[in-house]
């Protein structure tokens, strides 16, 4: 019998703060839409032994790597931009050596918002990191007054983009002040804001399933067609190992 792929989510996490202690959490958005994606969601506590990391990545048949605040440019011989708002150093040390020992056995990854930057950065890619000054004649990607701010979408034919919203005017939610600019090895872009700012990637690697949005189908104002990536990406999953049933 067949079972459901069980999916690994990071979460975010913020440190203790005098009496109040640390705490790992995540936006029920993602694991909803893989449980109505037909898949079982089950959160990576952040761990520090790489060994024991790499076994609780046998247990799982796939991985969702979530938004968030923004990775540290310094960490990949960047400056750091004033506008750049880090993510807690815990979790992004958690989430380089999640994402990399993933890339490294080939575990299929939704990367989402931030999630998609690091699977860029894995695989060698880079980030602008303040879109109003690196690409002045983008259009707004953020709007801190309206958290319900979309722009178009314009997807490559033959992609799961492309399947997920077919044809006709697509609009995305757009929370973010950074993106990718140089491609990371093994990733093409899928869809794009009209303004060229890189919103879809997935891999071309044969046999191995990754993609990243920039943009949140998980959020409370991505639309039921948004959602589907979330289907494509679970029915695309192989099985990592089988389940027997006794008599």
């Amino acid at each position: 019998m067949m079972r459901k792929p069980v999916i690994g989510l990071n979460a975010d996490y913020q440190s203790s703060r005098g009496i109040k202690p640390a705490y790992s959490y995540l936006n029920a958005g993602y694991a909803d839409a893989l449980v109505k994606a037909g898949a079982i969601p089950v959160i990576l506590p952040i761990i520090e032994n790489q060994e024991d990391l790499g076994h609780m990545l046998e247990m799982i048949d796939g991985l969702v790597m979530v938004g968030g605040a923004d990775l540290d440019p310094c960490r990949d011989g960047f400056m750091r931009h004033p506008a750049v708002r880090m993510l807690d150093r815990r979790r992004e040390d958690f989430d380089r050596m999640l994402m990399s020992m993933a890339v490294e056995s080939r575990v299929p990854v939704f990367g989402i918002g931030v999630g998609m930057q690091l699977l860029n950065v894995a695989l060698g890619g880079n980030l602008f990191l303040h879109l109003p000054e690196d690409l002045p004649r983008a259009l707004p990607h953020c709007d801190p007054s309206d958290p319900f701010h979309r722009h178009a979408l314009e997807v490559e034919a033959g992609s799961i983009m492309e399947r997920v919203y077919g044809e006709g005017e697509i609009r995305v939610n757009s929370q973010h002040h950074m993106a990718i600019d140089e491609l990371g090895e093994g990733l093409v872009v899928t869809a794009r804001c009209p303004d060229g700012v890189v919103e879809a990637v997935e891999s071309a690697v044969e046999g191995w399933v990754a993609l990243g949005t920039q943009f949140h189908p998980e959020n409370q104002s991505a639309s039921a067609l948004d959602m589907r990536i979330f289907d494509e990406f679970v029915m695309g999953i192989p099985l990592r190992r089988e389940v027997r049933l006794v008599a």
